[in-house]
């Protein structure tokens, strides 16, 4: 798909893991748990059903052990070490989700891609798609950048203790 910078925002780095580390920390609910969130946040919460139409659900705890409200989408494309796609628009088995009104509440699409440069690194894009110009901004504005690069970064370093 061809990126929008008015929709769309996206990380690219290379990584010093392979891609089916990364794979692995994107599908396997107790290492996501680990890394999907920026510390001193974390996960309390995952079940992936690494399908078409199956369950992606978080649950995120603030520094305060105030739980957050469960985060639930749907997969939409699966291609194992190479390609995650997956949205908060749809809930599991493609249903539509009700609208979210609260902040941060907008609909979005993910989609990770993951290019094996070497046995031990990778290419790692991380695309997130907005259906209008003000949730974009809003997710940039709640620090898109920074927050999802905290993420990617405890990902190669739990990755790399493994």
């Amino acid at each position: 798909m061809t990126f929008n910078p008015q929709l769309d925002l996206r990380l690219e780095r290379e990584i010093p893991v392979s891609a089916s580390q990364v794979w692995a920390a994107w599908t396997k609910p107790e290492l996501l748990m680990q890394w999907f969130c920026p510390k001193p946040w974390q996960v309390v919460a995952c079940e992936l059903d690494v399908q078409p139409g199956g369950r992606f659900a978080t649950t995120m705890q603030s520094p305060d052990g105030v739980a957050m409200p469960e985060s639930v989408g749907c997969y939409l494309a699966v291609d194992a070490e190479r390609s995650l796609v997956w949205t908060n628009a749809l809930l599991p088995g493609f249903a539509p989700a009700p609208k979210n009104d609260e902040p941060g509440g907008f609909f979005f699409t993910g989609e990770i891609q993951l290019r094996p440069l070497t046995a031990t690194s990778t290419q790692y894009i991380a695309t997130v798609r907005h259906s209008n110009e003000a949730d974009c901004n809003a997710h940039r504005e709640m620090g898109f950048e920074a927050g999802w690069g905290m993420a990617l970064a405890q990902l190669v370093e739990l990755m790399q203790e493994a």
